[in-house]
């Protein structure tokens, strides 16, 4: 039979079966792994397809085919990875009165779908919406710190804070804060910059010189404290026996005036045998 024949034979059947085919392909459609959907109903939403789970595998939280009314139900579909936020280069005054420029970005996840679509619609104006928030709660967290602080491993403790701060926010959006990170936190190029410097380097320097002045001042109570310690042995020695120290004392004085090799052949030295400092060569004779 020609095909114009069937055609016309069996048009109304063909025309109905490819509105039935339209139809049913208007009602089914794709959710992938990596989206999770919002079924809205005359604007108001209904189901949520492939929602967010922690620690659900891939393959079990309904992803793939479903079916939706046409005409009456639309899609959002919602990206179910880890999203990030990135904040404009701003100014933030610090404690110190210091300039800093601040490079910051923020990483979340939508854990909440019926809520994101209820107050930021799509993804795209959830992100405009963390944005200043992620501003204002950066510039109030850091403008309680100084320049100096943000050197340190007390960074990291502004960073949770400021984590803290923007989850709180962004849960009214019905996203997670998982992370907040500053790329680049920097003194303004010019004159700003240079003072700082200096003033770091005086600062440095004063450190510096009061270390070595503590160190100098502990030096001289060592040694006043050795010196006394040695004393009080001398004169206990002393009292102990009187002759014996001063013998020892005069042996020394001996030891280092006539066997000192740095006086070896440069000095003549003229005593009188009734001298006083000669009367332990004298032995017992001379006592």
């Amino acid at each position: 039979m020609p095909f114009s024949s069937f055609w016309q034979e069996n048009r109304a059947a063909l025309a109905a079966v490819a509105v039935a085919l339209a139809a049913l392909l208007a009602c089914v459609t794709i959710v992938p792994e990596t989206e999770q959907a919002v079924v809205v109903r005359f604007g108001e939403p209904v189901r949520v397809i492939n929602r967010f789970r922690p620690n659900a595998d891939f393959g079990s939280t309904g992803a793939g085919l479903i079916f939706r009314l046409p005409m009456a139900e639309r899609l959002v579909r919602i990206d179910k990875r880890v999203l990030s936020v990135d904040m404009e280069r701003q100014q933030v005054l610090s404690t110190d009165q210091q300039r800093i420029e601040v490079d910051a970005y923020a990483r979340f996840r939508v854990i909440d779908p019926v809520r994101m679509v209820r107050s930021a619609g799509t993804t795209e104006r959830l992100e405009e919406q963390l944005q200043p928030i992620l501003s204002s709660v950066l510039r109030q967290e850091l403008g309680k710190r100084t320049f100096q602080s943000l050197l340190t491993a007390e960074r990291g403790q502004a960073m949770k804070n400021i984590r803290t701060g923007l989850d709180r926010e962004a849960r009214e959006y019905g996203a997670q804060i998982i992370d907040v990170r500053i790329k680049r936190a920097d003194l303004p190029d010019g004159t700003p910059l240079e003072s700082a410097f200096a003033r770091m380097a005086a600062a440095r320097e004063q450190e510096a010189t009061t270390i070595v002045a503590l160190g100098q001042k502990n030096a001289q109570i060592t040694r006043a404290t050795a010196e006394a310690n040695a004393a009080r042995v001398y004169a206990e020695a002393f009292n102990k026996d009187p002759a014996f120290y001063d013998f020892y004392r005069a042996m020394q004085s001996y030891d280092t005036t006539f066997s000192n090799p740095k006086n070896a052949g440069t000095s003549t030295i003229l005593l009188s045998p009734e001298s006083d400092y000669l009367r332990q060569f004298k032995g017992k004779a001379g006592n």
